[in-house]
């Protein structure tokens, strides 16, 4: 049940606003990834699943349910043998494609710092604990 304090003003620091829920959804490096592949068109599970590298099928299976539930992704299954399923981005979807994106260009385009600022942290880690 959303408190009245949470559903007119919507805060996310509030531990009893479901504004968490959706945080915790958008920010999964699952749902990230296939945002960020629907976002290119509507795509089959298969080639999803070929895309999106170390994921299970019952990881993609489970995220694109959950995307699904709210709302943020369409499911067409078409009636053939052998029966094909596609998956597209709502209009609520098409929401996510920029600050999705914008997250996943941020993270290509900083890798090598991150991984620098990493050595340098594991160094002088390791230099601490030798002295210590």
């Amino acid at each position: 049940m959303v408190s009245k304090a949470c559903s007119l003003h919507p805060n996310v620091l509030s531990a009893q606003c479901p504004t968490r829920q959706v945080l915790d959804l958008i920010a999964d490096k699952w749902t990230t990834l296939v945002i960020y592949l629907l976002a290119r068109g509507r795509q089959r599970y298969g080639d999803l699943h070929r895309q999106i590298g170390g994921i299970s099928q019952k990881m993609l299976t489970q995220t694109l349910r959950k995307l699904e539930r709210d709302g943020l992704v369409a499911r067409h299954v078409y009636p053939e043998v052998p029966p094909r399923t596609e998956y597209e981005l709502t209009v609520l979807g098409h929401t996510l494609i920029e600050p999705m994106g914008a997250l996943c260009t941020w993270a290509e385009g900083h890798l090598a710092e991150l991984e620098q600022a990493r050595r340098r942290y594991d160094h002088l880690q390791k230099k601490a604990s030798l002295s210590a």
